[in-house]
């Protein structure tokens, strides 16, 4: 058992009391040094691992890719029906085996340039047109669907081309001009080049093996309750 006697702040002078606040403050300002001096040696490495990994994922993607390129010019050669033909319009292509899938290819945006707006403009105005009955209601319902926007504030080139189809029942110059105009603007965008591979576990079941750093699991038996506390029950 401790032997100090405990002394209440009142019993103290004015300068023990500042000699306290000093060295509370001084410790204070020691521990936050250390901190950042434990965030200053601890980032780097940490940085830098990332960044092999990253140098390795690069690598792998381009030896996959590498991999496929004569089966896919063998692909080409014994499978198209037009032997004049190139290359593929197909954006990806899955080869797969009794235990092992893999899926190469790139993805695609819609895109439009400006000239869009126009078209929709046109198409609007023939909606606005249309006789205000029970029947052309539920058709400008459906060709507002058709113009309706994605979350990224695009149009929807499938839809457009049931919008297509549409004009095509109505041979309305207008109409059908419009509806042109916004196909003629179409300006799809290739956003990346992508890889998605399985394998067959020992349950007859298909694993997707993550390829990026936010869906890899962390080692069986890895706990981190320092990041964020578990919810009461």
């Amino acid at each position: 058992m401790s032997t100090e006697t405990l002394i209440a702040p009142s019993q103290l002078s004015v300068q023990q009391l500042e000699d306290l606040l000093q060295a509370k403050h001084k410790k204070t300002e020691q521990d936050r040094t250390a901190y950042k001096d434990l965030v200053g040696t601890t980032v780097p490495p940490a940085v830098k691992r990332l960044m092999d990994v990253s140098a390795m994922l690069v690598e792998a993607k381009k030896q996959t890719f590498e991999y496929f390129k004569n089966i896919l010019e063998m692909k080409e050669s014994v499978y198209s029906a037009d032997k004049k033909k190139k290359k593929s319009p197909q954006q990806s292509h899955t080869f797969s085996t009794d235990k092992y899938s893999i899926t190469i290819g790139y993805r695609v945006n819609d895109g439009w340039d400006d000239t869009v707006s126009e078209g929709v403009y046109k198409v609007n105005a023939f909606i606005e047109s249309l006789a205000k009955d029970e029947d052309s209601s539920r058709l400008v319902q459906t060709i507002f669907k058709l113009l309706k926007k994605d979350q990224k504030g695009n149009l929807r080139a499938g839809r457009v081309l049931e919008l297509q189809q549409l004009a095509e029942k109505f041979h309305n110059a207008e109409f059908t001009d419009g509806v042109k105009t916004i196909l003629d603007a179409f300006r799809p965008v290739r956003t990346c080049w992508f890889i998605e591979a399985f394998f067959i576990n020992d349950n007859q079941e298909k694993v997707a093996i993550p390829l990026s750093i936010s869906s890899v699991d962390f080692p069986a038996g890895f706990e981190f309750d320092f990041l964020s506390a578990e919810e009461e029950a």
